[in-house]
């Protein structure tokens, strides 16, 4: 049995999965909202609220995982560990609650989030577009099959957009149309950076992971639009509820309440991305980088030194 920790920007997440019958079974998932990257634009460090949220986050998890008889377990930092002052002290801290962290690249990331969409998806030679939002880095990858063509990862996210472009509540509609519309022109600049690969690596198929996409995803379906599928259209028709939502607090179904405060980011990361690649319509994916991490456990359990000759962090624990 097998645990796999995503530390992201946004959110923590946890699963535990065993190989049953050659295929991984999900014993357990849980995430939790812990938004270490809040204000790490303005700062370059975490803050000293979302520190302790943080390790509060892990004492759960290291309780949860406490009650089964894990073989290993795999937890990983992404961009917030990537790029502040004080991440090394949230690992010691980390590491006192008995949970140890490594710290992987974009690139990294990138690999092992192609690897857990792939694994829901049927085996093709089409070429796919692979997307992945976080909090603080988004993630593009174009492959054939186990074989990527393109892996990047991109310094945008949706609560560094929030925090760039949306910090101030801002009530005024007009004011508030002014700035969805800058932060669009700003992710498009940044996703243009490597527009010129996405297009000649070539793809037919999109997908997106993440609870960024998962949250637009469901406000197109409960406004009548595809279930599991983001079109950009779709995105367009409903900027208009989406400011209205934010500036009166009129309802806007699908969304829930927890997610309200990346709504605005989120919703121009997505349209600046599709936007830039040209993409009319994305696939929703569930899975993304912990189901990448348990894929590639599993895969390598026999293998000795299989995370450092692949160019990944070893993983950190054994129980006895």
């Amino acid at each position: 049995m097998y645990a796999c920790i995503d530390l992201g920007s946004n959110s923590f997440h946890l699963l535990i999965g065993e190989w049953l019958d050659g295929r991984i079974e999900i014993i357990e998932r849980c995430s939790e909202k812990v938004q270490l990257g809040e204000s790490v634009h303005a700062t370059g460090k975490i803050s000293a609220v979302a520190f302790q949220r943080g390790i509060l986050c892990l004492q759960k998890f290291k309780s949860l995982m406490d009650q089964y008889p894990l073989q290993r377990y795999w937890a990983l930092g992404t961009n917030t560990f990537r790029v502040t002052d004080n991440a090394d002290e949230f690992i010691l801290s980390a590491k006192e609650v008995g949970i140890d962290i490594s710290i992987i690249s974009g690139v990294q990331e990138a690999v092992l989030i192609y690897a857990g969409v792939i694994t829901a998806l049927s085996v093709q030679e089409a070429h796919r577009l692979i997307i992945d939002i976080g909090g603080g880095s988004t993630e593009i990858i174009v492959g054939k099959q186990h074989t990527r063509l393109l892996t990047e990862s991109m310094a945008i996210g949706s609560v560094a957009w929030r925090d760039q472009f949306f910090a101030n509540s801002i009530t005024d509609k007009i004011q508030l149309e002014r700035q969805l519309d800058a932060a669009v022109v700003a992710a498009r600049q940044v996703f243009s950076r490597v527009a010129p690969g996405v297009s000649k690596a070539g793809w037919t198929e999109a997908y997106a992971s993440s609870g960024t996409v998962k949250m637009l995803a469901s406000i197109c379906a409960a406004h009548g639009y595809t279930q599991g599928k983001i079109e950009l259209q779709a995105l367009q028709q409903l900027k208009e509820k989406i400011l209205s939502n934010i500036a009166n607090g009129t309802e806007l179904p699908g969304l829930k309440e927890r997610r309200r405060d990346l709504l605005l980011a989120g919703w121009c990361v997505l349209v600046g991305l599709m936007e830039t690649y040209s993409i009319e319509s994305i696939n929703f994916s569930a899975t993304a980088l912990r189901e990448g991490m348990l894929d590639f456990m599993v895969k390598n359990k026999k293998t000795i030194g299989a995370m450092e000759t692949s160019g990944l962090p070893a993983v950190s624990y054994t129980k006895t």
